[in-house]
């Protein structure tokens, strides 16, 4: 009788706080479950599971154009191969001989009472002053848009924010790290972690990619809540950081975005800046930051939520995609891509590749809204993005989606067909209105009623259009 081996499991090495680690544990596991039950660090908190709490956030740093990068992240969602050759910092690694000056302004302010999330906001924190982000109060509290406190009070929350940030004026044009290493805002051997990952990396020669993947994985945000634990142990290939599916781009005027790319990476593209001026109102509605950092667009759009944030400002800009199998390839319009709740035109050897859209031209404006019960870190009862370009007052062309009115993502066509050519007037957004609501099927659900989704819709519909004059007119 002949036995079977199984094939050995990938060794899996990065800096956890200032120690070198490395595990043949299934490269699926959870981040969370392996800082927690196999290195005993219980600093860091289980809450939700899904990435909406916050009490799980850690920071991870990696090289990038030979920078030192970190970002936060929720870490219940985020497998251990999407760390590989990186370095993972929790609560414990921010520890000094005394509190650190973060932790010291959350006591000063009283800004912790159970102290169950009190890790997570520290930590947020500490990403935003290793972060190139301006001091000001407003972007240290947007750091902490991730993280939920049940019992304190968010004044006292963003009192001790305002203090972080005071504590990062000085930086200037200092190199974070380098400048809170010096300034014992953080422990001081954050100033030798560049080296240590350039020699990490230098080893590990790459990243994990079996042979014998059955699944594939980006940032992890969604389908780590859908399949946790069938994704444990599951034969996986890691496309977070593959550098084929990354990067955004312009091609004369078209934008090229990798699949892997983040929302963050999208945020903080200069080509999207400039032609999107408005681009940073519409992404704060989008998740949080520790999701932001993680999530890829091309998950956001294979996912095939009906309310995918993404996907519907995408539609609005009639985005194709490149999908390919190996060297074969083939393009698609965004907009036939869902054939039903969950269905999509791709076969399953099919891998997204890229998505690219026209980037908007003079007089062509866009627009995203979105209602939810949350600000941040909610999912839509009803989105929606508009993208229309006027000659005079009169819409030369012009495209709106929608999400959470029907069972796919929504590209309203018969609604655009209508007012191509129209005059913009409240007759003309009253007639296109109705139009709209012959196009949708809302279910009532825990985000609202059929009913209310409707009238969310015709809502939207008008801000598209005010928001779309307001901006012609300067």
């Amino acid at each position: 009788m002949v036995t079977l081996k199984k094939p050995a499991l990938p060794l899996i090495k990065f800096i956890l706080n200032n120690n070198e680690v490395s595990t043949s544990l299934p490269a699926g596991m959870v981040l969370l479950d392996f800082v927690r039950y196999h290195q005993h660090l219980t600093g860091t908190k289980v809450g939700c599971n899904e990435g909406d709490c916050g009490a799980c956030t850690m920071l991870v740093g990696e090289l990038r154009d030979n920078a030192l990068r970190y970002r936060s992240l929720t870490s219940c969602l985020t497998p251990l191969g999407n760390v590989h050759g990186k370095h993972v910092v929790t609560i414990e690694g921010l520890n000094m001989e005394g509190l650190n000056p973060i932790q010291q302004a959350m006591f000063d302010e009283s800004a912790t009472q159970c102290g169950f999330c009190t890790p997570g906001f520290v930590v947020s924190l500490a990403g935003f002053c290793l972060s190139e982000k301006n001091a000001t109060t407003q972007n240290a509290i947007a750091a902490v848009d991730g993280n939920i406190c049940r019992c304190t009070g968010y004044k006292s929350i963003e009192r001790a924010a305002a203090k972080v940030a005071q504590l990062m004026q000085a930086r200037q044009n200092t190199e974070p790290v380098a400048f809170v290493s010096e300034n014992r805002i953080l422990p001081d051997w954050f100033s030798g972690i560049k080296q240590r990952l350039q020699i990490l990396r230098t080893a590990l020669n790459g990243q994990l990619h079996p042979t014998d993947a059955v699944e594939w994985v980006g940032g992890g945000t969604d389908v780590y809540v859908q399949k946790h634990d069938t994704l444990k142990d599951a034969p996986i290939r890691f496309l977070f950081d593959d550098t084929n599916l990354k990067g955004i781009n312009q091609q004369g005027n078209r934008c090229i975005i990798g699949a892997a790319a983040t929302v963050t990476d999208l945020a903080e593209s200069p080509i999207m800046q400039q032609h999107f001026p408005h681009l940073a109102d519409h992404i704060k509605l989008i998740s949080s930051t520790p999701i932001r950092n993680i999530a890829t667009i091309g998950g956001n759009l294979i996912n095939a939520s009906p309310i995918g944030d993404l996907t519907i400002f995408l539609l609005a800009l009639d985005a194709a995609l490149i999908l390919r199998n190996n060297d074969q390839q083939r393009e698609i319009p965004l907009r036939q891509l869902y054939k039903g709740y969950k269905k999509l035109d791709r076969q399953a050897d099919e891998q997204l590749a890229s998505v690219s859209f026209e980037l908007p031209r003079h007089n062509t404006y866009f627009s995203f809204e979105k209602v939810s019960k949350r600000t941040n870190l909610d999912i839509a009862s009803v989105n929606s993005a508009c993208c229309c370009t006027l000659q005079g007052d009169h819409i030369h062309d012009i495209r709106i989606s929608a999400g959470g009115v029907a069972p796919i993502p929504r590209l309203l066509e018969q609604t655009n067909t209508f007012l191509k050519g129209r005059s913009v007037t409240d007759t003309t957004i009253g007639q296109a209105i109705a139009i709209a609501q012959t196009e949708i099927a809302p279910i009532s659900d825990a985000r609202g009623t059929a009913d209310y989704k409707r009238l969310l819709l015709a809502q939207l519909i008008k801000a598209h259009f005010m928001t779309v004059l307001q901006h012609a007119e300067h």
